[in-house]
């Protein structure tokens, strides 16, 4: 079976049980399951049944397999590529428990998602085998210092863009976008945009830009922090809160977790966060992977990668627009 085959075959049958996602439109989701944060533990109460929609195997590692190296004269041309390809190996700062980004799987042990893929896709670009790479895991605190002590050629961790961190790290990319969404349960027909929350009770993660966005966006509606995206989720199960409001992909991996469970009300909402790739300050390595992540767009395996990690398992077919490099 082709990897179109099998992607047609996969999203038909995950489309069934999650037809209420179909229509969804997704020009700026995003991840926000950030770097060293777990999936939610499955011992809640609401929980105890494991009914995640797994990542197609077959289909991810086939298209990783299908990137064709970079010839020698553009490796050659970049000292950070030279370095990376004279060593062997792909040195990789990310997170090995984001589901839908970068998730371990015990059973065979490869990092499969949307980061992860792009990782493996690189190291095949540069050396012609996604399998040399040596992945180093990292949290939001250590991203720069790995960079700056060279433990790392690269790290791919959701990292969002921002003014401070490019004082001391440089940024490829940007190769992915996320907004705030609203999260209620699927038999919710009351909220169906941000306007419908004034008046609602909402959750919000304690210590995310959440609380501020409500602010602006929502300001008739009544805020309930909570700590961890578990307890939000669990408030929101319970009928304690009306909706939750994160970032689109945190609240993707929860269907993905738990689908027909949830749905998502109306369009993404909210200042755009871009998520970049990390290199040491100054590296040439910059140029060299927005140039592969040009080719990889223009060839379609960044939307073939996305529909995998993120789209066939969500059921929603219409794939977002990746953001503008160097943007």
């Amino acid at each position: 079976m082709t990897l179109s085959e099998r992607s047609i075959s996969r999203r038909s049958a995950v489309a069934a049980g999650l037809g209420i996602f179909a229509s969804l439109g997704l020009a700026a989701c995003g991840s926000s399951e950030t770097a060293g944060s777990a999936p939610a533990s499955s011992s809640s109460a609401d929980e105890q049944v494991d009914e995640t929609v797994q990542i197609d195997a077959d289909a991810y590692d086939q298209l990783i397999d299908s990137i064709p190296a970079a010839d020698d004269a553009k490796i050659a041309a970049s000292t950070w590529a030279t370095k990376v390809k004279d060593a062997g190996v792909l040195r990789v700062g990310g997170v090995q428990t984001s589901m839908l980004f970068s998730l371990l799987n015990e059973k065979d042990g490869v990092l499969r998602g949307f980061d992860a893929g792009l990782s493996q896709m690189l190291a095949r670009y540069i050396m012609g085998d996604a399998a040399k790479i040596e992945d180093t895991q990292v949290t939001s605190d250590t991203r720069e210092s790995v960079l700056q002590n060279d433990q790392v050629d690269v790290v791919f961790a959701t990292y969002s863009i921002n003014d401070d961190r490019k004082k001391v790290i440089s940024f490829a990319g940007p190769y992915y976008t996320t907004q705030q969404s609203i999260l209620v349960m699927a038999d919710n027909k009351d909220i169906n945009s941000v306007d419908d929350l004034a008046g609602k009770n909402v959750a919000a993660q304690s210590g995310s830009t959440g609380p501020a966005i409500l602010e602006e966006f929502a300001p008739k509606a009544t805020v309930q922090e909570f700590k961890t995206d578990e307890e939000a989720r669990t408030a929101l199960s319970q009928g304690r809160v009306n909706a939750y409001v994160i970032d689109t992909n945190m609240l993707l991996g929860s269907m993905v977790r738990q689908p027909g469970k949830y749905r998502l009300a109306g369009d993404p909402f909210g200042p755009v966060d871009a998520y970049g790739i990390g290199l040491p300050l100054d590296s040439d390595g910059v140029a060299f992977v927005n140039e592969f992540l040009q080719k990889i767009e223009d060839e379609g395996m960044w939307a073939d990668l996305w529909q995998v990690c993120i789209g066939d398992r969500a059921g929603i077919d219409d794939v977002p627009e990746p953001p503008a490099i160097g943007a």
